[in-house]
């Protein structure tokens, strides 16, 4: 399989999964389910990506929250800012930010709750206002997260995703 295919392959995997990654804290706590304890001690978005979707695919994860099995826990607090996942793609990021498309940018759209219907204009807003978002090259994924709400809030047909 190509580079190019293969890199196809895992970027749908990775938009596929992102609804379970999204959370700065896992729903029932960062060591949940049994793709979490398959996976136990590994690191790496391959890892990560097929420990979410056994979670997310058996149901096993909703059962140990309920349960107090699996390694799942309630009372850890959800959190979720889309930084994660900046954080994680943030060179690509700032590259389709620039040009005004490509899949981290759909994949932050995506996990920012901005419809499908608005997305040109989150890619727009995003590009027409790359040297606020990117002001030197030492910003943070913090930083381009707030300014990102920041502008959303100020925008008639985005503020709805950013209140």
């Amino acid at each position: 399989m190509g580079k190019f295919k293969v890199s196809k392959v895992v970027g749908v995997v990775a938009l596929a999964a992102l609804p379970s990654l999204s959370f700065a804290e896992a729903p029932g706590g960062p060591n949940c389910g049994w793709g979490n304890m398959l996976f136990d001690g590994q690191s790496g978005i391959g890892s990560h990506v097929v420990a979410s979707i056994i979670n997310g695919t058996s149901g096993n994860a909703t059962f140990g929250m309920t349960s107090g099995t699996n390694g799942c826990s309630t009372t850890g607090t959800l959190t979720y800012s889309g930084i994660s996942l900046v954080a994680q793609v943030m060179d690509e990021f700032s590259e389709d930010v620039a040009r005004g498309e490509g899949d981290a940018l759909n994949a932050v759209a995506l996990t920012l709750g901005i419809e499908v219907q608005d997305r040109a204009a989150f890619s727009r807003l995003t590009h027409d206002n790359f040297s606020t978002l990117f002001p030197s090259e030492s910003v943070t994924a913090e930083e381009v997260m707030a300014s990102i709400h920041q502008l959303m809030k100020n925008d008639a047909q985005l503020s709805k995703y950013a209140a």
